[in-house]
């Protein structure tokens, strides 16, 4: 695991070297990939409060797959201005980097994905402010799910109001069974404001969803795989991390297939679900027409076209 950044402190790197890395497939049990350099994100920073979100790329077996490190500790990865700002500049990194295949979303912060909004630092915003706060915070969870190659959230820990919005943002998500998920803006006099009114009835339907946010339920990793909310759940283990074992194991599994295949099936889907069913066949169509020979039917680093 190689990290994008050249700052003096990093929580990031003292939290990751508590963190045992799974072997990747085809180690033989030997120790995980190897690492090299990435262009940073952060290179030319100087942030006081050192770095909250970060960039890993793994290499070896695992090279294509990029891993999301959020790392405010204190804060327990609540969505303070340093946090947005440089979460939105590693998404943009990603947008640019065309060796990216798979991205997972993770925390290095024990027990929690994101707490949601830093409710501390709203406490002492202008209304003026805090509304430019949440549409700055609904355009980064447009930014994400727009990426476009496939993302998956790893939710080890309580994943609450926007922490909820970012792992809805991403394409797959894989949780901890005792992960606890939850809208609870209405317990707060408020609703979301980062996309998840929309995106969590598409994912569960409208009676559930709206039964969520109207009572601020939290749900565990086990319910939400039987609503649909998440794609995998496993048994939380000793390290805390069972989802993001789960989902680099998802990642692994999506790997090899065709990047540009992978690109417009995903668009196809997403732009497919906001309209008609006639509709949506052309924008399959159009997707399937860019998936052309020699292309059609090659697998992984064979693709002539990549992200």
């Amino acid at each position: 695991m190689t990290f994008l950044g050249t700052l003096r402190h990093w929580p990031c790197r003292r939290l990751w070297a508590r963190v045992p890395r799974p072997n990747p497939v085809g180690s033989g049990g030997k120790a995980g990939a190897e690492a090299t350099p990435c262009r940073g994100a952060h290179a030319d920073s100087s942030l006081s409060a050192g770095v909250e979100v970060d960039l890993g790329r793994l290499e070896g077996a695992d090279a294509g797959i990029v891993e999301v490190l959020m790392c405010r500790q204190r804060a327990r990865n609540s969505l303070g201005k340093v946090f947005v700002s440089q979460m939105r500049e590693v998404v943009a990194h990603l947008h640019g980097d065309g060796a990216v295949r798979v991205v997972v979303f993770r925390s290095l912060v024990p027990g929690v994905f994101c707490a949601g909004a830093d409710l501390k630092e709203r406490a002492k915003m202008t209304n003026s402010e805090a509304e430019h706060l949440v549409h700055g915070l609904r355009s980064l969870m447009t930014e994400i799910a727009v990426l476009p190659m496939p993302t998956v959230a790893a939710v080890d820990g309580f994943a609450l109001g926007g922490g909820l919005e970012l792992a809805l943002a991403c394409d797959l998500r894989t949780a901890a069974s005792t992960a606890q998920m939850g809208l609870i803006e209405a317990t707060r006099g408020l609703l979301p404001g980062a996309g998840g009114s929309q995106r969590l009835p598409r994912l569960v339907g409208f009676a559930v969803a709206k039964e969520m946010i109207f009572t601020g339920q939290r749900v565990t990793g086990e319910r939400a795989l039987q609503l649909g909310l998440v794609n995998r759940v496993a048994e939380q283990n000793e390290a805390g991390d069972a989802a993001y074992r789960e989902a680099l194991q998802l990642a692994r599994q999506i790997l090899p297939q065709a990047p540009i295949a992978l690109r417009m099936v995903k668009e196809a889907i997403s732009r497919g679900v906001e309209v008609d069913i006639d509709t949506g066949m052309a924008i399959e169509g159009m997707c399937y027409a860019k998936v052309r020979w020699p292309n059609l039917g090659c697998r992984g680093p064979h693709v002539s076209v990549l992200f």
